[in-house]
């Protein structure tokens, strides 16, 4: 699916216009015309970027920014047609992340939005690594702590075990071969074998699964590896 965006602006034809382009690109495109219908959409959906008119009937760009900021951070991008560099600095005190002055170059508003999204993304993305507690399902891991939780319940697990379920929750449905494991895990200069991996993933089953023989969390991918399914 596309991504989504919102463009609010009161002269039908440059709405138009900007929706037929940015539909070109596969993205999914919501209009309003005026700052309350604004609102109304912004507070239904979470979009990947909000193209935000300044002059606007019933609310003003300004205003629809600042109310948008108390429920959400979805990236916002105010249009203006003066160039008055105080119009820019309020739009980003309000809570914009970025401005185009009218008129614009359509070509130069896609490359505004595609970069927005690419930085919103990224965070996302860094956001997610820096999760201190993963919940999936029953299963609770406390990262920080270096603790799990089935149930509400700790189950105590060896730093190795902990060790390879850090690693496959973190990187859901990826097949780690017992190879890779061995070596993330323990280390290249470990002397052991790989079956050291299929006894701390037994063990491990035994620990966090309800019935290890049909695990719901840690998977065998028979012939590749083990992998962890959310």
């Amino acid at each position: 699916m596309g991504n989504r965006v919102l463009v609010v602006d009161d002269e039908k034809l440059i709405v138009k216009g900007i929706k037929f382009n940015l539909e070109q690109d596969n993205m999914i495109v919501d209009c309003a015309y005026d700052g309350e219908e604004a609102l109304e959409y912004a507070k239904k959906t979470e979009y990947d970027v909000v193209l935000l008119d300044i002059m606007l009937p019933k609310l003003n760009g300004y205003e629809v920014c600042q109310q948008i900021r108390e429920f959400s951070n979805m990236p916002i991008i105010m249009l203006t047609a003066k160039s008055d560099d105080m119009d820019k600095i309020l739009g980003l005190e309000y809570g914009a992340d970025d401005y185009i002055t009218k008129p614009f170059n359509i070509l130069e508003v896609k490359a505004r939005i595609k970069a927005i999204m690419r930085r919103s993304s990224k965070k996302k993305a860094d956001d997610e690594k820096k999760a201190t507690t993963i919940v999936v399902d029953t299963l609770k891991l406390d990262l920080e702590g270096r603790r799990a939780f089935i149930e509400g319940r700790e189950v105590n697990l060896t730093a190795k075990e902990f060790d390879v379920l850090e690693l496959l929750i973190m990187n859901p449905n990826k097949v780690y071969s017992r190879e890779n494991l061995l070596n993330i895990v323990w280390g290249p200069e470990y002397p052991g074998d790989v079956r050291t991996v299929d006894v701390h993933i037994r063990r491990l089953r035994e620990k966090v699964e309800s019935n290890p023989s049909e695990p719901k969390y840690v998977h065998t991918k028979w012939g590749v590896g083990y992998y962890f399914q959310n």
